[in-house]
Protein backbone atom coordinates (compact mmCIF):
# COMPACT_ATOMS: atom_id res chain seq x y z
CA UNK A 1 0.00 0.00 0.00
CA UNK A 2 1.67 3.89 -0.78
CA UNK A 3 2.14 6.19 1.77
CA UNK A 4 0.25 9.03 1.41
CA UNK A 5 3.10 10.34 2.07
CA UNK A 6 5.81 8.84 0.52
CA UNK A 7 7.85 10.83 -2.32
CA UNK A 8 8.28 8.72 -5.69
CA UNK A 9 10.71 10.14 -8.01
CA UNK A 10 10.88 9.00 -12.00
CA UNK A 11 14.48 9.13 -13.36
CA UNK A 12 14.33 9.72 -17.08
CA UNK A 13 18.33 9.64 -18.42
CA UNK A 14 17.53 11.35 -22.19
CA UNK A 15 19.68 12.03 -24.89
CA UNK A 16 18.02 12.90 -28.09
CA UNK A 17 14.88 10.91 -27.25
CA UNK A 18 12.09 13.32 -28.51
CA UNK A 19 10.42 10.76 -30.52
CA UNK A 20 9.50 9.18 -27.11
CA UNK A 21 9.85 11.15 -24.39
CA UNK A 22 6.83 12.67 -24.41
CA UNK A 23 4.81 9.01 -24.25
CA UNK A 24 6.86 7.85 -21.64
CA UNK A 25 6.50 10.90 -19.18
CA UNK A 26 2.49 10.73 -20.32
CA UNK A 27 2.58 6.77 -19.15
CA UNK A 28 4.35 7.25 -16.25
CA UNK A 29 1.99 10.08 -15.22
CA UNK A 30 -0.67 7.81 -15.75
CA UNK A 31 0.66 5.35 -13.53
CA UNK A 32 2.12 7.48 -10.86
CA UNK A 33 0.29 10.28 -10.67
CA UNK A 34 1.50 11.80 -7.52
CA UNK A 35 5.51 10.63 -8.18
CA UNK A 36 7.58 13.65 -9.78
CA UNK A 37 9.61 13.18 -12.99
CA UNK A 38 12.88 13.72 -13.79
CA UNK A 39 14.55 14.43 -17.25
CA UNK A 40 18.05 14.60 -17.28
CA UNK A 41 18.81 15.64 -20.86
CA UNK A 42 22.91 15.21 -21.43
CA UNK A 43 23.52 17.18 -24.05
CA UNK A 44 20.53 16.05 -26.23
CA UNK A 45 20.73 18.16 -30.21
CA UNK A 46 16.93 17.46 -30.58
CA UNK A 47 13.51 19.08 -28.67
CA UNK A 48 13.61 16.18 -25.91
CA UNK A 49 14.11 18.73 -23.21
CA UNK A 50 11.12 21.03 -24.36
CA UNK A 51 9.26 18.06 -25.23
CA UNK A 52 9.98 16.62 -21.68
CA UNK A 53 9.02 20.41 -20.33
CA UNK A 54 6.07 20.53 -22.26
CA UNK A 55 4.75 17.26 -21.06
CA UNK A 56 5.43 17.94 -17.04
CA UNK A 57 8.43 16.65 -16.22
CA UNK A 58 10.66 18.55 -14.29
CA UNK A 59 13.76 18.80 -16.52
CA UNK A 60 17.63 19.17 -15.81
CA UNK A 61 20.82 19.64 -17.85
CA UNK A 62 24.01 16.82 -17.26
CA UNK A 63 27.16 18.71 -19.14
CA UNK A 64 29.26 15.97 -18.62
CA UNK A 65 28.48 12.74 -21.37
CA UNK A 66 27.96 9.81 -20.23
CA UNK A 67 24.47 8.12 -18.38
CA UNK A 68 26.62 7.14 -15.38
CA UNK A 69 27.91 10.87 -15.23
CA UNK A 70 23.84 11.42 -15.66
CA UNK A 71 22.85 8.84 -12.73
CA UNK A 72 25.84 10.39 -10.31
CA UNK A 73 23.88 13.65 -10.96
CA UNK A 74 20.63 12.25 -10.11
CA UNK A 75 21.00 10.20 -7.50
CA UNK A 76 22.66 13.60 -5.81
CA UNK A 77 20.22 16.01 -6.53
CA UNK A 78 17.22 14.30 -6.12
CA UNK A 79 15.33 13.52 -2.81
CA UNK A 80 13.07 10.88 -2.53
CA UNK A 81 11.44 7.53 -0.95
CA UNK A 82 11.56 5.49 -3.66
CA UNK A 83 13.20 5.65 -7.33
CA UNK A 84 12.51 4.76 -10.29
CA UNK A 85 14.90 4.77 -13.49
CA UNK A 86 14.01 3.83 -17.25
CA UNK A 87 15.38 4.88 -20.37
CA UNK A 88 13.40 7.19 -22.21
CA UNK A 89 13.23 5.26 -25.59
CA UNK A 90 10.03 3.72 -24.37
CA UNK A 91 11.30 0.05 -24.82
CA UNK A 92 10.19 -0.53 -21.13
CA UNK A 93 6.54 -0.62 -19.80
CA UNK A 94 5.66 1.69 -17.28
CA UNK A 95 2.87 -0.64 -16.15
CA UNK A 96 5.43 -2.82 -14.37
CA UNK A 97 6.32 0.30 -11.83
CA UNK A 98 3.34 -1.04 -9.65
CA UNK A 99 5.37 -4.32 -8.25
CA UNK A 100 8.60 -2.66 -8.79
CA UNK A 101 7.53 0.26 -5.81
CA UNK A 102 5.72 -2.82 -3.87
CA UNK A 103 8.84 -4.61 -3.95
CA UNK A 104 10.89 -1.71 -2.43
CA UNK A 105 7.74 -0.41 -0.01
CA UNK A 106 7.68 -4.26 1.80
CA UNK A 107 11.65 -3.97 2.45
CA UNK A 108 11.83 -7.04 0.11
CA UNK A 109 14.67 -5.14 -1.78
CA UNK A 110 17.30 -2.06 -1.96
CA UNK A 111 17.42 -2.60 -5.65
CA UNK A 112 14.53 -4.12 -7.69
CA UNK A 113 15.79 -5.29 -11.57
CA UNK A 114 13.02 -5.28 -14.00
CA UNK A 115 14.30 -8.72 -15.55
CA UNK A 116 13.75 -8.44 -19.42
CA UNK A 117 15.43 -11.90 -20.54
CA UNK A 118 13.71 -14.59 -18.64
CA UNK A 119 10.65 -13.97 -20.50
CA UNK A 120 12.02 -13.53 -23.97
CA UNK A 121 10.79 -10.90 -25.24
CA UNK A 122 13.87 -9.30 -24.88
CA UNK A 123 14.84 -11.98 -27.71
CA UNK A 124 11.92 -11.40 -29.53
CA UNK A 125 11.75 -7.62 -30.22
CA UNK A 126 15.48 -6.56 -30.00
CA UNK A 127 17.35 -6.66 -33.69
CA UNK A 128 20.79 -5.59 -32.71
CA UNK A 129 23.47 -7.87 -33.29
CA UNK A 130 25.77 -10.15 -30.71
CA UNK A 131 23.03 -8.30 -27.75
CA UNK A 132 22.11 -11.76 -26.75
CA UNK A 133 25.12 -13.10 -26.69
CA UNK A 134 26.86 -10.20 -24.51
CA UNK A 135 23.84 -9.95 -22.04
CA UNK A 136 24.81 -14.00 -21.72
CA UNK A 137 28.59 -13.35 -21.06
CA UNK A 138 28.28 -10.17 -18.83
CA UNK A 139 25.26 -12.14 -16.76
CA UNK A 140 27.57 -15.41 -16.52
CA UNK A 141 30.28 -14.07 -15.34
CA UNK A 142 29.16 -11.64 -12.73
CA UNK A 143 27.18 -14.74 -11.54
CA UNK A 144 30.31 -16.76 -11.43
CA UNK A 145 32.44 -14.40 -9.76
CA UNK A 146 29.74 -13.43 -7.09
CA UNK A 147 28.08 -16.94 -7.01
CA UNK A 148 24.65 -14.96 -7.71
CA UNK A 149 21.77 -16.02 -9.83
CA UNK A 150 20.90 -12.78 -11.14
CA UNK A 151 19.28 -13.22 -14.69
CA UNK A 152 19.25 -9.85 -16.01
CA UNK A 153 22.56 -7.30 -15.14
CA UNK A 154 22.05 -4.84 -17.59
CA UNK A 155 18.75 -3.66 -17.82
CA UNK A 156 17.50 -0.42 -17.69
CA UNK A 157 14.42 -0.92 -15.31
CA UNK A 158 15.24 -0.67 -12.06
CA UNK A 159 13.92 0.28 -8.62
CA UNK A 160 15.64 2.11 -5.49
CA UNK A 161 15.31 2.78 -2.24
CA UNK A 162 17.07 5.70 -0.86
CA UNK A 163 19.30 3.67 1.41
CA UNK A 164 20.72 2.53 -1.98
CA UNK A 165 20.68 5.32 -3.62
CA UNK A 166 22.43 7.87 -1.20
CA UNK A 167 25.03 5.29 -0.84
CA UNK A 168 25.96 4.17 -4.00
CA UNK A 169 28.91 5.58 -5.02
CA UNK A 170 28.64 5.68 -8.66
CA UNK A 171 32.14 5.74 -10.97
CA UNK A 172 31.42 4.65 -14.14
CA UNK A 173 30.83 7.72 -16.64
CA UNK A 174 28.75 5.52 -19.69
CA UNK A 175 26.32 2.15 -20.38
CA UNK A 176 28.59 0.28 -18.10
CA UNK A 177 26.87 1.59 -15.43
CA UNK A 178 24.11 -1.21 -14.87
CA UNK A 179 26.71 -3.53 -14.53
CA UNK A 180 28.35 -0.92 -12.04
CA UNK A 181 25.42 -0.97 -9.78
CA UNK A 182 24.57 -4.48 -10.22
CA UNK A 183 28.33 -5.27 -8.79
CA UNK A 184 28.13 -3.36 -5.90
CA UNK A 185 24.84 -4.44 -4.75
CA UNK A 186 25.94 -7.97 -4.99
CA UNK A 187 29.53 -6.85 -3.38
CA UNK A 188 27.82 -4.80 -0.43
CA UNK A 189 24.64 -7.66 0.04
CA UNK A 190 22.18 -5.31 -0.77
CA UNK A 191 18.85 -6.65 -1.16
CA UNK A 192 18.13 -7.66 -4.74
CA UNK A 193 15.00 -9.01 -6.52
CA UNK A 194 14.47 -9.69 -9.76
CA UNK A 195 10.38 -8.85 -11.27
CA UNK A 196 10.28 -10.29 -15.22
CA UNK A 197 9.37 -7.22 -17.28
CA UNK A 198 8.16 -6.99 -20.86
CA UNK A 199 10.39 -5.34 -23.69
CA UNK A 200 9.81 -3.99 -26.54
CA UNK A 201 12.51 -2.75 -29.23
CA UNK A 202 12.72 1.30 -29.86
CA UNK A 203 9.76 2.23 -32.41
CA UNK A 204 10.77 2.94 -35.85
CA UNK A 205 13.25 5.87 -36.67
CA UNK A 206 14.75 5.96 -32.84
CA UNK A 207 18.14 5.37 -32.88
CA UNK A 208 19.65 2.87 -29.66
CA UNK A 209 22.72 5.11 -28.58
CA UNK A 210 24.63 1.75 -27.72
CA UNK A 211 27.46 0.83 -29.91
CA UNK A 212 27.63 -2.76 -28.97
CA UNK A 213 31.41 -3.47 -29.95
CA UNK A 214 32.83 -0.29 -27.91
CA UNK A 215 30.38 0.14 -25.27
CA UNK A 216 30.57 -4.09 -24.91
CA UNK A 217 33.79 -3.55 -24.57
CA UNK A 218 33.99 -0.91 -21.75
CA UNK A 219 31.16 -3.19 -19.93
CA UNK A 220 34.13 -6.15 -20.01
CA UNK A 221 36.66 -3.62 -18.76
CA UNK A 222 34.12 -2.18 -15.71
CA UNK A 223 33.66 -6.22 -14.66
CA UNK A 224 37.66 -6.49 -14.85
CA UNK A 225 38.18 -3.58 -12.56
CA UNK A 226 35.66 -4.71 -10.15
CA UNK A 227 36.63 -7.90 -9.89
CA UNK A 228 39.92 -6.79 -9.62
CA UNK A 229 39.05 -4.31 -6.57
CA UNK A 230 36.46 -6.32 -5.04
CA UNK A 231 38.07 -9.98 -5.04
CA UNK A 232 41.49 -9.02 -5.21
CA UNK A 233 42.71 -11.98 -4.00
CA UNK A 234 41.22 -14.17 -6.41
CA UNK A 235 41.81 -11.93 -9.30
CA UNK A 236 45.88 -12.28 -8.07
CA UNK A 237 45.99 -15.63 -7.75
CA UNK A 238 44.43 -16.48 -11.37
CA UNK A 239 47.06 -14.39 -12.63
CA UNK A 240 49.79 -15.71 -10.44
CA UNK A 241 48.43 -19.45 -11.42
CA UNK A 242 48.87 -18.43 -15.08
CA UNK A 243 52.43 -17.03 -14.92
CA UNK A 244 53.65 -20.19 -12.74
CA UNK A 245 51.78 -22.64 -14.81
CA UNK A 246 53.78 -21.25 -17.98
CA UNK A 247 56.54 -20.91 -16.08
CA UNK A 248 57.16 -24.48 -15.14
CA UNK A 249 56.04 -25.34 -18.90
CA UNK A 250 58.74 -23.50 -20.04
CA UNK A 251 61.02 -25.07 -17.37
CA UNK A 252 60.48 -28.99 -17.66
CA UNK A 253 62.88 -29.35 -20.80
CA UNK A 254 65.17 -27.64 -18.79
CA UNK A 255 65.19 -29.71 -15.99
CA UNK A 256 65.11 -32.97 -17.58
CA UNK A 257 68.03 -31.46 -19.60
CA UNK A 258 70.05 -30.99 -16.18
CA UNK A 259 69.14 -34.24 -15.17
CA UNK A 260 70.24 -36.07 -18.66
CA UNK A 261 73.86 -34.48 -19.06
CA UNK A 262 74.11 -32.06 -16.14
CA UNK A 263 74.33 -28.83 -17.60
CA UNK A 264 71.74 -26.36 -18.61
CA UNK A 265 72.39 -25.54 -22.07
CA UNK A 266 69.26 -23.65 -22.43
CA UNK A 267 69.94 -21.01 -20.62
CA UNK A 268 67.39 -18.54 -21.80
CA UNK A 269 64.63 -20.72 -21.27
CA UNK A 270 66.03 -21.30 -17.72
CA UNK A 271 65.96 -17.61 -16.84
CA UNK A 272 62.43 -16.95 -18.91
CA UNK A 273 61.01 -20.13 -16.38
CA UNK A 274 62.64 -18.18 -13.17
CA UNK A 275 61.32 -14.67 -13.92
CA UNK A 276 57.60 -16.08 -14.27
CA UNK A 277 57.29 -18.68 -11.65
CA UNK A 278 59.11 -15.35 -9.48
CA UNK A 279 56.19 -12.93 -11.64
CA UNK A 280 53.99 -15.31 -10.26
CA UNK A 281 54.91 -15.41 -6.75
CA UNK A 282 54.52 -11.30 -6.74
CA UNK A 283 51.03 -11.62 -7.97
CA UNK A 284 50.05 -13.83 -4.98
CA UNK A 285 51.67 -11.69 -2.50
CA UNK A 286 49.80 -8.59 -3.82
CA UNK A 287 46.62 -10.30 -3.77
CA UNK A 288 47.04 -11.29 -0.11
CA UNK A 289 48.00 -7.50 0.52
CA UNK A 290 45.48 -5.77 -1.59
CA UNK A 291 42.60 -8.69 -0.16
CA UNK A 292 43.18 -7.00 3.56
CA UNK A 293 42.90 -3.93 2.29
CA UNK A 294 40.01 -4.72 0.62
CA UNK A 295 38.48 -6.36 3.67
CA UNK A 296 39.20 -3.52 5.21
CA UNK A 297 37.40 -1.34 3.32
CA UNK A 298 34.54 -2.98 3.57
CA UNK A 299 34.60 -2.89 6.99
CA UNK A 300 34.53 1.00 6.86
CA UNK A 301 31.76 0.92 4.49
CA UNK A 302 29.49 -1.45 6.26
CA UNK A 303 30.05 1.19 9.09
CA UNK A 304 28.83 3.86 7.26
CA UNK A 305 25.94 2.17 6.03
CA UNK A 306 25.26 1.81 9.99
CA UNK A 307 26.01 5.41 10.42
CA UNK A 308 23.50 6.10 7.78
CA UNK A 309 20.97 4.55 9.17
CA UNK A 310 21.14 6.11 12.44
CA UNK A 311 21.58 9.68 11.05
CA UNK A 312 18.24 9.09 9.16
CA UNK A 313 16.33 7.27 12.17
CA UNK A 314 17.43 10.63 14.02
CA UNK A 315 15.24 12.42 11.46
Amino acid sequence: MQNINEKVAVLLPCYNEEQTIGKVIDDFKRELPEATIYVYDNNSKDKTSEIARAHGAVVKKEMRQGKGNVVRSMFADIEADYYLMVDGDDTYPAEYCHPILEALRKKEANMVIGDRLSNGTYTEENKRNFHDFGNALVRNTINGIFKSRLKDIMTGYRGFDRYFVKTMPVLSPGFEIETEMSIHALENRFLIKEIEIDYRDRPEGSESKLNTLSDGAKVIMTIIKLFKNSRPFLFFNLLATLFAVIGILVGIPVIVEFAKIGLVLKLPSAILATGLILLGMMFFICGLILDTIAHRNRQMYFLELVKYKERNIEK
